[in-house]
């Protein structure tokens, strides 16, 4: 029986980031399948009215976060929506003010209501300087997910770590990549060569938010350390953000490509040799299994995906989390010896080729149905 899904959330495609990029994913998988779905989502610039199915409210400006915008408090404009047309499940992405007031009217229609957890807000609080809201975000955060008859989460070690704050009925959905997008055949000798890398060279890439949040001072002085040891080798950075200025006036002799999309971002990553990521505040982090699939070894932190995804020492190295030390070393020896750092990009290809879209979807499906059976 196909289902009618109205999907809640405070950013969608055609902006860029791995929420957007995950529910896009999602919303494609159920259509395919034959399911009904509605996207609600602030409009994305003034002459932005939605589409047949997608409702575009009112919203304002993410502080932080050029190009994102978060909704406002709509719970009228929803209940009229819901009662001209009942979905069978309410899915809320984002737990922004949108949809807090999604979560409390569909519960009171009688709407069942699930929700997914994708970003630690609480833990972004600390890098722009709002640390000592850090407790009340939290709160607000969890209280949330605690009024939904799911929470969907990408990895089982978020789900311990939520259900041990005492939040129930925390599911495991998972996360994909594209693996015909993200291909190590995609490779570009003259990409390469604009990035000044010399043949028999070395690249060091990172992609994501150029932010605080990203602990992209560990990316800096990890890159250091490799070009002590391979001074031939360039560092490549993919992606905008705040701190995308002083990087570039940091480091004139790095590479800043920019935001990339598409065949050309999958192309940056299979033109590297070594991706950086060090970051302590994702919930999942799709650029690890972005990069894995185009045949690049991850250096991180044991966390999030990389904790998931990659083996050490077999398709990747992770550090424990917050040892610097540790992960600067991780690093350095990934790229020790050039027969081994291929082995690593033949095995970190094929751990990804069974994570596909279609499996999570098919996950998705199933706990809609539950939450929809109560």
């Amino acid at each position: 029986m196909s289902l009618e899904i109205a999907f809640v959330t405070e950013t969608f495609p055609p902006e860029v980031n791995g929420v957007a990029m995950t529910v896009g994913r999602l919303v494609h998988g159920m259509r395919e399948l034959g399911h009904r779905v509605s996207i609600v989502r602030p409009s994305q610039g003034k002459s932005d009215r939605g589409s047949e199915h997608e409702l575009a409210l009112p919203g304002l400006p993410l502080p932080g976060y050029p190009g994102l915008r978060f909704g406002l408090p709509a719970g009228r404009r929803l209940a009229r929506q819901w009662r001209a047309r009942r979905p069978d499940l309410v899915h809320v992405v984002t737990e922004g003010p949108l949809g807090w007031s999604a979560v409390s009217t569909a519960r009171r229609l009688g709407i069942p209501v699930t929700s997914g957890f994708h970003t630690n807000f609480d833990r972004y609080s600390v890098h722009y300087g709002l640390g000592w809201m850090r407790p009340a975000v939290a709160a607000y955060l969890r209280t949330l997910h605690r009024r939904t008859r799911a929470t969907m989460v990408p990895t089982a070690a978020l789900a311990a770590d939520l259900a041990g704050e005492g939040l129930s009925g925390v599911r495991v959905v998972g996360r994909g990549v594209d693996t015909q997008l993200y291909d190590p055949l995609r490779r570009n000798a003259m990409l390469r060569n604009e990035w000044g890398v010399a043949p028999g060279g070395l690249a060091c890439l990172y992609v994501g938010r150029l932010a605080a949040e990203k602990n992209l001072a560990l990316v800096e002085r990890t890159f250091a350390a490799i070009s002590l040891r391979h001074p031939e080798a360039r560092m490549v950075w993919v992606g905008d953000g705040p701190s995308a200025r002083q990087l570039a006036v940091d480091h004139p002799g790095h590479h800043f490509a920019g935001m990339r999309l598409g065949e050309d971002l999958a192309a940056h990553y299979a033109s590297a040799d070594l991706f950086l990521f060090p970051s302590l505040t994702e919930t999942y982090g799709n650029v690890v299994a972005e990069a894995m699939a185009s045949g690049l070894p991850v250096a991180a932190y044991r966390s999030a995906a990389a904790a998931e995804l990659i083996e050490h020492g077999v398709n990747g190295a992770v550090a424990s989390p917050g040892d610097e030390g540790a992960y600067v070393a991780a690093a350095l020896a990934l790229l020790a010896d050039r027969t081994r750092l291929a082995q690593l990009s033949q095995a970190a290809r094929q751990s990804m080729l069974p994570r596909n879209w279609a499996g999570v979807v098919a996950s998705f499906e199933k706990v809609a149905r539950e939450a929809i059976a109560g």
